[in-house]
């Protein structure tokens, strides 16, 4: 990346596998064409090229949009290596599996009385999804050394953690990281807290400063402030204006929305540990023991939802219809600022400034209290082709064994999928929070969900 090149036309390429994304990569592609400093390639690569072939026609039907700013023209690669080679960027964001893998990682717990809301990151759901995940991220890591070991790699798969602990352990030269905006959510919380009890109207996440630190989904705030002012008195306070939860897009919304909650999960953790949980509902349940998920009727009390696959299925069925629809012209691409922070990252990445944002990346002491090495998150500085994590300091006691007894699972979860012995990754599934089945029985379960995905282990594994 030279940078007398910044700002030519087709200066940079970013490779995107798992480029038939139909969420991922409509976001980057509407954030790309709104920032008008960068232009380049944007190679797709996906093991189901009518589905990067479609986005490859998306983007390239923008160019003719008088409301484009940033140019960009889409190819679909032949290969992962094609679509590597000599790339600056590289951005993943790949659905390991089936559907049928997905279901049996979230449901067939549930005939064991184990229950999971989203099922992609921890619980049994997210060990058997890492099993299948982290294979590929040794194949990706591996193409990284060989075709662009400068690139700069973006991860956006769950489970996000160990996505990016695979690629350093491959490649440990990588320059790698991944984003999540599970944390702009809680920013977004907080700036209500501040409209509501401090009278500031006019408060944006944007002005919402915070200290981050834990493991992805499991991450914690012990400051926030909203310029300057501490807003841990105010969270205290509007919690307590607030005992059947809060719903910003108005009451009962989480009944509609598998993705929406009314923050309560959030809300008792405050109270019982005085740290800001910094994730979904939904995802901080499944880190803890079965409090808020002993079965359907208590999520419901929590107000939030444990999202079916079947629901996934007929949504995929209707992303596909809008993707043709898209891809041919009938259904206009909506231009608009997604949210996402990765194109911001990109251009400090490349010497356009710097930026804040939280990120995975491992640890090198910027959260004590947790393993060197294993991948956590925190606020990150990227500046020119650097980012630097920001020490974050350390997690209370009472919390802090809480995530390191992830972080452990995770580490146990890592080997049993680099070694090739998809078995060696039950003591992590015993020791889980939520596995509350007897062991023989867990055992049986673990044997179960193995069979089950086994199609799509096979090719990875000994014996399966």
């Amino acid at each position: 990346m030279k940078r007398e090149t910044y700002d030519r036309r087709d200066a940079l390429t970013i490779a995107y596998i798992g480029g038939g994304s139909r969420g991922w990569a409509w976001k980057l592609m509407s954030d790309l064409a709104a920032e008008g400093r960068l232009s380049g390639t944007v190679r797709l690569y996906d093991i189901e090229r009518p589905a990067a072939e479609a986005n490859a026609a998306i983007g390239n039907g923008l160019a003719s949009r008088p409301d484009l700013v940033g140019a960009w023209r889409y190819e679909v690669s032949p290969s992962l290596d094609a679509a590597l080679d000599g790339a600056d960027f590289v951005v993943a964001s790949i659905l390991p599996g089936s559907f049928d893998d997905m279901a049996s990682d979230v449901h067939a717990p549930e005939k064991h009385g184990i229950y999971q809301s989203v099922g992609d990151t921890t619980g049994p759901g997210g060990l058997f999804r890492a099993l299948r995940t982290l294979p590929q991220y040794a194949e990706i890591a591996e193409a990284v050394r060989k075709s662009c070991p400068e690139a700069w790699v973006i991860n956006y798969t769950n489970p996000m953690a160990l996505c990016v602990r695979a690629l350093y352990e491959v490649f440990p030269g990588i320059k790698a990281f991944g984003c999540c905006h599970e944390v702009f959510g809680t920013r977004k919380l907080l700036a209500a807290v501040a409209r509501e009890e401090l009278g500031a109207m006019d408060a944006e996440m944007a002005d919402i400063e915070v200290n981050v630190l834990g493991i992805n989904h499991f991450t914690w705030l012990d400051r926030a402030s909203y310029r300057g002012e501490d807003l841990f008195p105010a969270y205290r306070s509007f919690i307590e204006r607030h005992p059947e939860g809060f719903e910003e897009k108005g009451e009962g919304t989480w009944k509609k929305d598998w993705f929406s909650s009314a923050e309560l999960v959030k809300f008792d953790l405050f109270k019982r540990f005085g740290l800001i949980a910094a994730a979904g509902d939904r995802h901080l349940a499944e880190f803890m023991p079965p409090w808020y998920l002993r079965d359907r009727e208590t999520a419901a009390a929590w107000k939030f939802t444990l999202t079916p696959v079947s629901w996934r299925v007929e949504n995929a069925k209707a992303l596909r219809a809008k993707s043709a629809a898209l891809a041919s012209g009938q259904e206009p691409f909506a231009l608009e600022r997604s949210g996402e922070e990765g194109v911001a990252i990109i251009k400090a990445l490349l010497g356009l400034g710097s930026f804040v944002s939280n990120a995975n990346l491992p640890n090198r002491g910027q959260v004590a209290g947790l393993p060197l090495g294993s991948v956590v998150e925190t606020n990150a500085l990227f500046s020119r082709d650097c980012a630097r994590p920001l020490m974050a300091g350390r997690l209370p006691p009472q919390v802090e064994g809480m995530v390191a007894r992830h972080a452990a699972n995770q580490e146990t979860i890592l080997r049993a999928a680099l070694s090739g012995d998809a078995r060696a990754a039950l003591p992590a599934f015993m020791n889980d929070p939520l596995m509350t089945a007897a062991p023989a029985e867990a055992e049986r379960l673990f044997g179960e969900m193995l069979a089950n995905t086994s199609g799509a282990l096979r090719p990875y594994y000994r014996g399966i």
